[in-house]
C-alpha cells in the first residue's frame, strides 16, 4: 500500500509541471497567455456546463477525467501550436513516448486508466472523445474572440487553417460548432482572421 500511495504522490508532483507549460492562446483579458493546467480546468467546467450541446449523451465521468489529462504529455513532448504547420506524425511520436513514462508512473490500474483515456481522446471515435475534442478546440476560439482575437492577429492566422483544425468538432457538438463559426465570421470581417 505504500508503494503504491508513493507511486501516486509522485506523479501528482510531476504533473505539477503542466502548470509551467504555456499555450498560445491569451486568458479573454489579454493579459498573458494560458497554461496546460488552466485550460484543462477550463474543459472540465465547459463539460460540466455545456454536456447538453453534445450530439450525442455522453458520460461526464469519462469526459472530465479525458480533459484533465489530455494535455498532461506536454510536459514531456512540449505544446504544438495548433497552426504550427509540424508533421503530425512527430508531434504523435513525441507524445506516445511521453504518455508511457507520465501514465507508467503510476500504479498499474490507474496508469492504463488514464492511458487508455488518452488514447480515448487521441483517437476520436466514441462520443466522450468527439465531445472531448470539441470542447478543446472550441475553447481557444472563445478565448480568442474575448481577447480581440491577439493569438490570431499575432500569428497571421486564415480561415482555411482555422476550418482545417477544426474539420470534425461538429461531430461532437454541431450547435458549439455553429456558434463558433460565427465567432470566426465576425472576425474575419474585423481583420483579426484571414479570408481565404
Amino acid at each position: 500500500m505504500k508503494d503504491r500511495l508513493q507511486k501516486q504522490m509522485d506523479f501528482i508532483v510531476e504533473i505539477d509541471k503542466v502548470k509551467k507549460i504555456m499555450r498560445q492562446t491569451y486568458l479573454a483579458d489579454a493579459s498573458r497567455k494560458e497554461n496546460d493546467a488552466e485550460h484543462s480546468w477550463h474543459l472540465a467546467l465547459m463539460a460540466v456546463l455545456l454536456k447538453e450541446y453534445s450530439n450525442e449523451d455522453v458520460d461526464l465521468s469519462k469526459v472530465i477525467p479525458m480533459v484533465l489529462i489530455h494535455d498532461l504529455v506536454e510536459i514531456d513532448a512540449g505544446d504544438t501550436y495548433a497552426y504550427s504547420g509540424e508533421d503530425p506524425e512527430e508531434t504523435e511520436a513525441r507524445e506516445r513516448k511521453a504518455a508511457l513514462r507520465i501514465f507508467g508512473m503510476l500504479p498499474e490500474d490507474q496508469g492504463q486508466w488514464l492511458r487508455s483515456l488518452w488514447e480515448e481522446f487521441e483517437a476520436y471515435e466514441t462520443p466522450e472523445a468527439k465531445f472531448a475534442r470539441t470542447l478543446d478546440n472550441c475553447q481557444p476560439l472563445l478565448l480568442n474572440d474575448a481577447s480581440d482575437g491577439k493569438s490570431w492577429k499575432e500569428h497571421g492566422v486564415h480561415k482555411s487553417q482555422i476550418y482545417k483544425r477544426n474539420q470534425h468538432t461538429g461531430e461532437g457538438s454541431r450547435e458549439i460548432w455553429e456558434y463558433m463559426q460565427k465567432l470566426i465570421d465576425r472576425h474575419i470581417q474585423l481583420g483579426h482572421v484571414t479570408d481565404d
